[in-house]
C-alpha cells in the first residue's frame, strides 16, 4: 500500500469516529443533579411551624409560647390557647389557672395525654381529670362503648379510618387522621360537639364558664409532615377562626438555652450558691485533724469494752438491758421521790419531762423485753436507747 492510501484510509477512519461519536452525544439527554439536604435548622426545631404560618397566610395573628407565664399578659376575650407541648410538669395551680382564663371568655385546645386508670380513678392528667373526659385505648372498649358511624353515611363506610367533623348546611364532612387507637369518653356528658372516626371519638367540645375547650386525642395531624394531609390545616383553621392564636410547645433543639437565658440571674445565684456549698464541705473534710486521744483513756475505753463483753457472754444479754433499765430507774427515783409507785405510763411521762426526750424514745428504750434473743443489730440499738436515756438523767 503505498503512503498516499494509508493516509486516505486513515483519514477514513478519523471521519467514521467522528460521526459515531456525534451520533452518540446527540442521543444522550441532561440531567441536574439534585442534593436533599433536609429540613431547614428552623423547621427542624419547631414541629408546629408550619401551622403557624398557615394560620398568618391566613390572616389569623399566631404566635409562639415557651410557659404558661403568657397567661399574665394575655386577655381571654378573642384569644386561643394551644397547649401542644408536653403538660407533665404542670402544676394544679397552673391547671386552674388556665381554667380560669377559659373561664373568662377564652378557647383553651389541649392533647389527652394519658389513660384512665380504673383502679386509681383517675387519669393523672389533671385537665383531663378535672373537665370529666377520659381516654382510653379503642381495643380495650366494648362494641356497645364504639362510637357508631353517622347514620346513612357512605363516607363513613368508605374511610373507616379517618374522623368525620360533620357541619351543619354542608353535604360531605371534614376528613381528619386521628390515631386511631386511642378514644375520648365524656364521663360528665358536658361535651355539645364532638367527632368520631368508625372506632373511637377523637375530639370533643365542650363550654366552660363564658369560654370553650376542644380536647384532641393526638396532636400529629398538626405537625410539619401532616398539616398537608386531609382538611388538617382546614381544621386548624375551624377552630381558630375569629380569634387570636397563642401555641404553646418546646422546640427541641434550643429549648434549653432559651430557659437558661430566661432564667440567668436565678441560675447564676443557684451556680454561686452550689460554689459556696463544694468549698465549705471540703473545708470541713480537710480542716485540722483531732489530737488523738490520751494512752490512759484509750486503756479506760480497751477495759469497759472487755468487761462488757465479758458480761454480756457471762450473763447474757437480757441481764444487761435489765441492769441498764433499774440503773434508770434509780436514777429517775432520785430525781423524783415517788417514781417507784407511778404506773408504767406515768413513769414514761416523768422520764421524758427529766431528760426532755420524746416518749417515743422513753417507750423505745423501757419497754419489756422480748423473750427470744435478739439480733447483734437490735441489741446494739436498745443498748444506745438505754445509754442515751441514762446519759440524759
Amino acid at each position: 500500500m503505498s503512503r498516499r492510501a494509508g493516509f486516505l484510509l486513515s483519514m477514513a477512519l478519523l471521519l467514521g469516529l467522528g460521526l459515531l461519536a456525534s451520533y452518540v452525544l446527540g442521543k444522550l439527554e441532561p440531567y441536574d443533579d439534585v442534593v436533599e439536604h433536609g429540613p431547614s435548622p428552623e423547621v427542624a426545631s419547631s414541629p408546629y411551624l408550619a401551622a403557624e404560618y398557615f394560620l398568618r397566610k391566613q390572616g389569623i395573628a399566631a404566635r409562639r409560647a415557651e410557659g404558661l407565664e403568657v397567661l399574665d399578659g394575655l386577655p381571654s376575650e378573642g384569644q386561643t390557647l394551644m397547649l401542644l407541648a408536653d403538660r407533665g410538669n404542670m402544676t394544679p395551680r397552673q391547671v386552674e389557672r388556665v381554667l380560669q382564663w377559659t373561664a373568662n371568655g377564652g378557647h383553651l385546645l389541649f392533647i389527652a395525654e394519658r389513660l384512665w386508670d380504673e383502679e386509681e380513678g383517675k387519669s393523672g392528667d389533671l385537665l383531663l381529670d378535672l373537665l370529666g373526659i377520659q381516654q382510653y385505648m379503642s381495643d380495650d372498649l366494648d362494641d356497645e362503648e364504639a362510637s357508631e358511624p353517622e347514620p346513612d353515611s357512605e363516607a363513613s363506610e368508605a374511610y373507616p379510618q379517618l374522623t368525620k367533623l360533620y357541619l351543619e348546611n354542608e353535604q360531605a364532612p371534614a376528613y381528619i387522621a386521628f390515631d386511631t387507637d386511642f378514644h375520648l369518653y365524656d364521663a360528665q356528658n358536658r361535651a355539645h360537639a364532638w367527632a368520631n372516626s368508625d372506632s373511637a371519638t377523637h375530639l370533643l367540645q365542650l363550654y366552660h364558664g363564658d369560654g370553650l375547650i376542644t380536647v384532641l386525642s393526638d396532636p400529629w395531624i398538626w405537625q410539619n409532615r401532616s398539616i398537608n394531609e386531609y382538611d388538617h390545616a382546614w381544621l386548624l383553621w375551624y377552630l381558630s377562626q375569629d380569634s387570636a392564636v397563642t401555641l404553646l410547645y418546646h422546640a427541641d433543639s434550643d429549648g434549653l438555652a432559651r430557659l437558661l437565658l430566661r432564667h440567668f440571674p436565678l441560675a447564676l445565684l443557684v451556680l454561686a450558691l452550689l460554689i459556696i456549698a463544694t468549698l465549705w464541705h471540703v473545708g470541713v473534710r480537710h480542716g485540722p485533724l483531732l489530737a488523738p486521744a490520751s494512752r490512759a483513756r484509750r486503756q479506760l475505753e480497751e477495759h469497759l469494752r472487755a468487761s462488757a463483753d465479758f458480761l454480756l457472754r457471762r450473763s447474757g444479754q437480757h441481764s444487761l438491758l435489765k441492769g441498764l433499765q433499774q440503773d434508770i430507774n434509780r436514777r429517775a427515783r432520785r430525781r423524783h421521790p415517788g417514781f417507784e409507785k407511778l404506773a408504767v405510763a406515768e413513769q414514761w411521762q416523768v422520764l421524758a419531762r427529766l431528760t426532755r426526750l420524746p416518749t417515743k424514745d422513753i417507750s423505745q428504750a423501757m419497754r419489756p423485753l422480748p423473750p427470744q434473743r435478739l439480733s447483734a443489730s437490735d441489741f446494739t440499738r436498745q443498748v444506745a436507747h438505754l445509754q442515751t436515756l441514762r446519759n440524759a438523767l
